[in-house]
C-alpha cells in the first residue's frame, strides 16, 4: 500500500512534477528525495525520481528505480505511467503501451495517459487502437475541435474513408455559430474533408462541397488545382480548360498546368502543331516564361524540332543562363534531338565567333563562353561523351573567363570521367577558391576530395561553413545537421582507405539519423493537430512511412552490409584469412597502416578545428555552452569492427531495404548474401527470387543462382522436409539435375560482349571447379574486352588482389596504359 503524504510532502511532490515539467531537474531530484527521506517507499515519488535521472541519462538505474516503484505500489496509475514512458525512451513501444493501458486502467479519467498511449498508437501504426483512443478522447472532452479531427484522421489512415468524413460532417452541423472566415483551422479542416470525398472518387459531390467552400477558404491556389482535377476527372473538357488557364495565368512555370490543359483540350497527340500552338500562346503572353518555351522540345519531332530547339538555345545561350544544358539533358534519349542539340550548339557557338569582334567583358558567360560551356557539357554527358572534346572546349572557356567558377566545376567533372580523382579533387578546390563564399562550390570540393580519399582535407574544408563553437569540430556540427551525403561519401572513403571502424562510425551514424527522422513525428502528432494543419500531417505521415526508399540510407546500409560480409567470410575462413576478404598478410598490413595514418588526419583535422575557434573567439570562456556535451566513447568505431555478430549487425541494416524498397535489385542481392550465410534457405530464395523478378539478365544474380543450386544440392537431405518440399517447389531458374558448368558457359557465351557478365561468369567458373589459374588469366583478360569501363577494371583489379592472383601486376599495368589518367592504376 502507499505511504500517505502530509500536506507539506504533498506540495513537495507537486513541485517535483512541475520541476520535471520545467526542465530543472536538480531541483526536482532534491524535492524527491526531501520526500523519501520521510516515506522511502513512496511509489510515486520514486517513479518521478526514475523519470527525472532517466533524463540525467540513467536509464539503467532509471529502470531499477522505476520497477521498485511499481513493486511499493502496483495500483498507482503514475507508477505505471512513467514505467511507459521509461519504456517508450528505450524504444520500447509495445511495452510502452501495455505500461499505458494498465495505468488507464487504473486512472480511466487521465486526458494525459490516453493522449501518451494515442500518439504511442499512431507511431506504431496500430491505427484500431488509435480510433480507440480517439473515441475515448473525444467522449471526455468534444468541445475540442481538434478531437473531432483527430478521429477522423483515424478513421483515414485506417482506410475509413466514409467514416473519417461522417465524424467531421457531425462536428460541423453541431456548431451552433459558424465559424469566422479567417479562422484557419476551419479553412484546412473542410479541405481536408473535401481530399476525403476525392479520395473516395466521389468527384461529383467533392465539386459540390468545394464550390460550396471556396469562397471562404484561405487556400486559394488549392482550391482552384482541385477544382481544375475534379472537372477534368468528371469529363467536363472546357470547364477544366479554363481552370488550367486560370492557373497558368497565376503560375506560368508550372508544368503540369500545361499538360493537363493539353488534355482538356482533346488535343491529340499526333496533332504536334495544335500542342506548339497552346505553348505559342502563352510564350507570347509571357515573354520571359521558360516552361512554354522549353516544354515542347519534349514532343515535337523532326524540323519542327530543330527550329524549336534553336530558338530556345538562342535565347538561353544569349540570355547566358548556366542551367540550359541541365534543362535540356533529358532529351539526350532520343539520338535525334541529342545530336540535334549538339550540332545547334556549334552553330551559335560559329555564328558567335563569325559576327562577333568584342572581347568578353568580366565574368559574364553569355555568347561564345556559354556556347562553350554547353559543349562541354554535352560533350561530358554519358549519352554523348567525348572527354577529349569536353576537355578541349573547357579548357577554351577558361582561357576566355579564367575566373569562371561554372567552367572550373564542370573541368572537375570531367576528370572524375577520366577516372583521375586526384586531378578532379585539385580542380573543384580550385573553384572553390574563385567563390570563397559560395556554401554549394564548397560541398563540391568536399565531396570530391572525399572521392579521392581525402578524409582530412575533405573535414576541413567543410569546416570552412560549420559553426566555429562546435565542441567536436566540423565532424560535430555535420552529424548535428544531419548531413547525410557527407557521412555517406566519408564511410565509403574510408571503406577504400581500408578503415572500416570509421567506415562503420559513419554508417551507422546514417542509420541513426534515420531513427531520428522516424522519432521526430512524435512531435508533430499533437503540433499538426494543435494548429490544425490536417492535409500536411496526413502527408506526413505518408511520407514516413516511405523514408526508409530515400537513396542515401540504402546506399549506406549496401556499404554496412557489405562490410559486415566480408568480416563474416574472414572469421570463417582458416586462420581468419579468406580469399573473399582482403585481410592476408600484406594487405592486412596496408590496412593498419591506412587506419593508424586516417586516426592521425581524424585527430590533427579535430586539433585544428580548436585551434580556429581559439583564434576566432579568444574571449569567449570555457565550457560555455548550455547543454553539456556527450563524450563518444567509440569515436573511430573499433567497437564496432569488433563485433562477433557481423550478420545480425547486417540484418538490422537490411530489414528496411527489403520492406520499403523491394524493387531495389543491390538490395535483394545484398538480402541473399546476408540469408544464405545465415543458412536461412527460405529467405535467401525470397530475395533471389525477387531479384529474378526484377533482372534475370543480372549478372550478380546469375552467380547467385548458381551458388544457390550449389548449395540445396549438398544441404537439401539434411533440412527439415518441409522447408525442402518449399525450396524444391520455389526454385525454379536452374533444375537440380542441370549441369551447371554448361549453365554458366551458355550465359558466358550469350553475353560475351558484357564485361559485368564476362566477370560473373569466370567468377562462377572458380565456384564450379575451375582451374584457379585459368580463372585468373580469363579474368585478366577482361582488359581486351571492347566494351569494358575504367571503373569496370577497377572491379577486376580488386578481385584478383583478394584472388591473391600474379596476375594483378600484370592487369594493373595494362589497364595504366589503356586509361593514364585513371588513378586507381596509377
Amino acid at each position: 500500500m502507499p505511504q500517505p503524504l502530509s500536506s507539506k510532502e504533498n506540495s513537495l511532490f507537486r513541485q517535483v512534477i512541475r520541476n520535471y515539467e520545467d526542465k530543472q531537474y536538480k531541483r526536482g531530484l532534491k524535492a524527491a528525495e526531501q520526500i523519501l527521506k520521510k516515506n522511502p517507499r513512496h511509489g510515486d515519488t520514486m517513479a518521478m525520481k526514475a523519470l527525472i535521472i532517466n533524463q540525467q541519462g540513467k536509464t539503467e538505474e532509471a529502470f531499477a528505480l522505476g520497477k521498485e516503484a511499481l513493486t511499493a505500489d502496483m495500483k498507482s496509475h503514475i507508477c505505471w505511467h512513467v514505467y511507459g514512458l521509461l519504456y517508450r525512451h528505450q524504444k520500447n513501444f509495445e511495452e510502452a503501451i501495455k505500461a499505458y493501458k494498465f495505468a488507464l486502467r487504473l486512472e480511466p479519467e487521465s486526458h494525459q495517459i490516453q493522449r501518451d498511449l494515442a500518439f504511442l498508437q499512431i507511431q506504431m501504426r496500430d491505427y484500431q487502437g488509435y480510433i480507440q483512443s480517439r473515441t475515448a478522447m473525444l467522449q471526455a472532452r468534444p468541445q475540442l475541435r481538434q478531437n473531432w479531427t483527430a478521429l477522423a484522421v483515424a478513421h483515414h489512415l485506417a482506410g475509413n474513408l466514409a467514416q473519417a468524413e461522417k465524424v467531421l460532417t457531425t462536428y460541423e452541423d453541431s456548431l451552433k455559430v459558424p465559424p469566422s472566415k479567417t479562422d484557419y483551422e476551419n479553412s484546412e479542416a473542410v479541405m481536408y474533408k473535401n481530399t476525403i470525398i476525392a479520395e473516395m472518387q466521389d468527384y461529383q459531390r467533392a465539386l459540390d462541397h468545394l464550390e460550396s467552400i471556396a469562397k471562404t477558404n484561405l487556400d486559394r491556389l488549392a482550391v482552384l488545382e482541385y477544382r481544375a482535377e475534379y472537372l477534368s476527372k468528371l469529363g467536363r473538357k472546357e470547364e477544366a480548360a479554363n481552370a488550367y488557364r486560370a492557373l497558368i495565368d497565376r503560375n506560368p512555370e508550372h508544368p503540369d498546368y500545361y499538360t493537363n490543359l493539353v488534355n482538356s483540350l482533346d488535343i491529340g497527340a499526333d496533332d504536334y502543331s495544335a500542342r506548339k500552338a497552346v505553348y505559342d500562346e502563352y510564350a507570347e503572353k509571357n515573354p520571359r516564361c521558360d516552361a512554354a518555351r522549353r516544354l515542347p522540345l519534349d514532343f515535337l519531332v523532326g524540323d519542327s524540332f530543330r527550329e524549336a530547339a534553336r530558338d530556345y538555345l538562342a535565347l538561353m545561350l544569349d540570355k547566358g543562363v548556366p542551367s540550359t544544358f541541365a534543362n535540356l539533358k533529358h532529351l539526350y534519349t532520343d539520338p535525334f534531338k541529342r545530336d540535334t542539340l549538339g550540332s545547334l550548339a556549334h552553330e551559335y557557338l560559329d555564328s558567335k565567333r563569325a559576327s562577333s569582334s568584342e572581347t568578353t567583358n568580366g565574368d559574364v558567360l553569355k555568347g561564345e563562353p556559354a556556347a562553350l560551356y554547353y559543349l562541354a557539357q554535352h560533350y561530358n554527358y554519358h549519352l554523348s561523351r567525348d572527354l577529349a572534346k569536353a576537355m578541349e572546349y573547357v579548357n577554351k572557356g577558361i582561357e576566355l573567363l579564367p575566373d569562371n567558377v561554372e567552367f572550373h566545376m564542370t573541368k572537375a567533372r570531367i576528370w572524375k570521367h577520366y577516372g583521375n580523382s586526384q586531378k578532379a579533387a585539385e580542380t573543384m578546390d580550385q573553384a572553390r577558391k574563385l567563390d570563397l563564399k559560395d556554401r554549394y562550390i564548397n560541398t563540391k570540393a568536399a565531396k570530391y576530395q572525399l572521392r579521392n580519399n581525402e578524409n582530412a582535407a575533405a573535414l576541413q574544408t567543410m569546416g570552412l561553413f560549420t559553426r566555429n563553437e562546435a565542441p567536436g569540430g566540423p565532424l560535430s556540427d555535420l552529424l548535428d545537421m544531419q548531413s547525410v551525403w557527407y557521412l555517406t561519401e566519408d564511410g565509403e572513403a574510408w571503406v577504400r582507405s581500408g578503415n572500416i571502424g570509421l567506415a562503420l562510425k559513419r554508417f551507422h551514424a546514417v542509420y541513426n539519423i534515420f531513427e531520428v527522422w522516424q522519432e521526430d513525428q512524435f512531435d508533430f502528432h499533437s503540433f499538426s493537430l494543435r494548429k490544425g494543419q490536417i492535409r500536411a500531417y496526413v502527408d506526413m505521415i505518408r511520407w514516413e512511412d516511405r523514408i526508409r526508399e530515400h537513396p542515401f540510407y540504402t546506399r549506406a546500409a549496401l556499404g554496412a552490409i557489405a562490410i559486415y560480409v566480408s568480416m563474416y567470410d574472414s572469421s570463417k575462413a582458416p586462420n581468419g584469412v579468406g580469399e573473399s576478404a582482403n585481410t592476408n598478410g600484406d594487405e592486412a598490413a596496408e590496412r593498419k597502416k591506412a587506419a593508424k595514418k586516417a586516426k592521425k588526419e581524424a585527430q590533427k583535422a579535430e586539433r585544428e578545428a580548436a585551434e580556429r575557434t581559439a583564434k576566432q573567439d579568444p574571449n569567449k570562456a570555457k565550457g560555455a555552452s548550455a547543454e553539456p556535451v556527450k563524450k563518444d566513447d567509440d569515436p573511430n568505431g573499433l567497437k564496432l569492427a569488433q563485433t562477433t555478430e557481423p550478420l545480425t549487425e547486417a540484418t538490422k541494416f537490411l530489414a528496411p531495404i527489403l520492406q520499403f524498397s523491394p524493387k531495389h535489385i543491390d538490395g535483394q542481392i545484398a538480402g541473399f548474401e546476408v540469408f544464405i550465410r545465415r543458412e536461412k534457405y527460405l529467405l535467401a530464395l525470397r530475395s533471389l527470387n525477387a531479384a529474378l523478378a526484377i533482372d534475370p539478365e543480372h549478372p550478380m544474380v546469375h552467380e547467385q543462382v548458381i551458388r544457390f543450386r550449389q548449395t540445396l544440392n549438398s544441404k537439401l537431405e539434411s533440412l527439415p522436409p518441409k522447408v525442402a518440399e518449399v525450396l524444391k517447389a520455389e526454385f525454379t531458374a536452374v533444375d537440380a539435375s542441370a549441369d551447371l558448368k554448361k549453365f554458366n558457359a551458355d550465359f558466358k557465351e550469350k553475353h560475351k560482349d558484357s564485361p559485368p557478365h564476362v566477370i560473373s561468369a569466370i567468377q562462377a567458373e572458380k565456384l564450379l571447379g575451375e582451374d584457379k589459374k585459368k580463372a585468373e588469366k580469363d579474368l585478366a583478360g577482361v582488359i581486351s574486352l571492347k566494351n569494358i569501363q575504367h571503373d569496370q577494371a577497377i572491379e577486376v583489379l580488386a578481385l584478383l588482389k583478394s584472388w591473391r592472383s600474379s596476375e594483378a601486376d600484370t592487369f594493373k599495368t595494362a589497364a595504366h596504359e589503356k586509361w593514364p589518367e585513371v588513378t586507381a592504376f596509377a
